[in-house]
């Protein structure tokens, strides 16, 4: 099994041309954004990066988010994306309108012949644990992006005591945003710090089960996205709004040393 580093957008300035060369000597082999216009999707492939397209269902009915799903779906599969990460629903539903999303999103997903990957997203439908591992056991199709950082923050505590929900969507984890959460918040301000150092290292427990799983299950390559996120994701002074510390740095300094546990992975 291999790894595929992927660089996320959110944050970059500057027109893609000239951060693709910038991103491919930091070790990424794919880009992970929304549903691109063709012709940023061919220089994608021209550089030779794989391709995640991001989705966000909308709306307020089950009906509108499965419509909205259905016509993002369609859009991204016309860009021969390795994978779909969707943000799914509502975390407001009921089990039943949840299940009910996933009746529906899934036979679309069949329809589509591509995999997809429905994120652990807080304001979405999977955004603890416990509601997750609920709709893994009901569909067996489901599976995940799994960014455990939102289920530490919405949580309100590192998840340990959860881990059998954890091993679950472990075994249907398809792609690993590699966020570090912490108790009140889904970022913290530097990975690298040594008071996050206890938050950094469950979450690359969390990581492990799921590669694990993976080469259990005989998969082949595995992705993972550094997604550490720009101002207000990333925290920054009073008064001034500087940034704490250095988003790009953050992201590669995290690809690299994911990368590292991942090749040392016994």
């Amino acid at each position: 099994m291999k790894l595929i580093l992927f660089r996320h957008l959110w944050g970059v300035t500057g027109p893609l041309e000239e951060n693709l060369p910038k991103f491919q000597a930091a070790g990424y082999g794919g880009i992970e954004c929304g549903v691109l216009p063709v012709a940023q999707r061919r220089l994608l492939a021209k550089h030779g990066f794989k391709y995640i397209a991001m989705i966000f269902t909308s709306g307020q009915t089950v009906a509108e988010h499965v419509a909205s799903f259905r016509k993002q779906v369609n859009a991204a599969a016309r860009l021969d994306p390795m994978l779909i990460n969707a943000h799914s629903g509502r975390d407001c539903w009921n089990a039943a309108d949840s299940a009910t999303f996933f009746e529906q999103a899934l036979a679309i997903e069949a329809a589509a012949g591509l995999p997809i990957a429905h994120e652990t997203h807080r304001g979405r439908i999977l955004f603890t644990p416990w509601t997750t591992a609920d709709l893994l056991r009901r569909f067996p199709a489901l599976h995940l992006c799994c960014d455990f950082s939102h289920w530490v923050c919405a949580s309100e505590r590192l998840l340990d005591d959860q881990l059998p929900a954890i091993q679950l969507a472990a075994s249907r984890c398809r792609h690993i945003h590699a966020r570090v959460g912490y108790e009140e918040g889904p970022q913290v301000p530097d990975p690298r710090a040594p008071e996050y150092q206890r938050h950094l290292q469950a979450h690359e427990r969390w990581w492990r089960l799921v590669w694990k799983a993976q080469r259990a299950a005989g998969v082949k390559v595995s992705t993972l996205t550094p997604e550490f996120g720009p101002p207000n994701y990333l925290h920054t002074l009073p008064f001034t709004k500087a940034p704490v510390a250095n988003l790009a740095e953050i992201c590669d300094w995290q690809a690299r040393r994911q990368a590292a546990h991942f090749n040392a992975l016994r």
